[in-house]
């Protein structure tokens, strides 16, 4: 493995555990392996805001606050604004074209990068019936609701490592971020992702940033399962 000494953030690992004090104990374990943590709902009221501000402003942690706001533009607008001012990295909305710009306009001058969530790499197009959205392979869909999205003026997307290829390819992608869930190392157990890919691979593919979460904390040594991870990255 090679001697890596600074964290890699391309690598980011979601700290899905039930609170803050796991989450802030997990960080301890990963120490400067990791430089970027991506806080979920899940863990909005067991801390994460409060999480999110002790490892960016204490540990000069990048962080992701992945919310996946949706709801009437002006609600979106206040939420960003309020978010905004804890001077956070990344922050999830979905893509739907008024979700964006609201975000946009509540970001104001911040330098906080709005990301566009298309279709959920949990869902297959089954999923998508169920949910009475329109007929189209779930790839279509992606790129059309990305396109509406960067259009809208998105920061960047996140999309399953299948879709990143695609997406990069677009016109409007250009100059924008493609942050990749549905991360697996070679090895790790799917869980509940459909649309999968080995960190290596969803880089090559285009993704600027990958996240990692169970195959990292649930490991015995989650500080080894991360230096995997950015060894695997550095090889590129």
């Amino acid at each position: 493995m090679p001697n890596l000494t600074t964290a890699d953030d391309r690598l980011i690992v979601a700290l899905d555990v039930p609170n803050a004090i796991a989450g802030l104990e997990l960080a301890g374990r990963l120490g400067d392996a990791v430089s970027f943590y991506k806080i979920g709902l899940g863990m909005l009221t067991g801390g994460g805001l409060a999480l999110a501000n002790e490892l960016k402003a204490e540990h000069g942690k990048r962080i992701f606050l992945d919310m996946k706001l949706f709801d009437i533009g002006a609600t979106v607008e206040a939420a960003v604004r309020g978010l905004a001012q804890f001077d956070l990295d990344f922050l999830t909305v979905h893509g739907d074209p008024h979700v964006v710009r609201a975000a946009r306009e509540g970001k104001g001058g911040k330098d906080l990068k709005i990301l566009a969530v298309t279709i959920l790499t949990s869902l297959d197009r089954d999923d998508l019936d169920a949910s009475l959205i329109k007929p189209g392979t779930v790839q279509e869909i992606v790129l059309e609701r990305a396109a509406k999205a960067l259009e809208a003026g998105a920061d960047g997307l996140i999309a399953s490592p299948q879709e990143a290829p695609l997406i990069r390819a677009l016109p409007e992608a250009a100059g924008r971020l493609i942050v990749t869930p549905g991360v697996r190392p070679a090895g790790a157990a799917l869980g509940d992702q459909k649309r999968v890919a080995t960190p290596a691979r969803a880089i090559a593919d285009g993704a600027d940033h990958i996240v990692v979460g169970r195959p990292i904390w649930q490991a015995a040594d989650p500080r080894a399962a991360a230096e995997q991870v950015r060894a695997e990255l550095a090889a590129l």
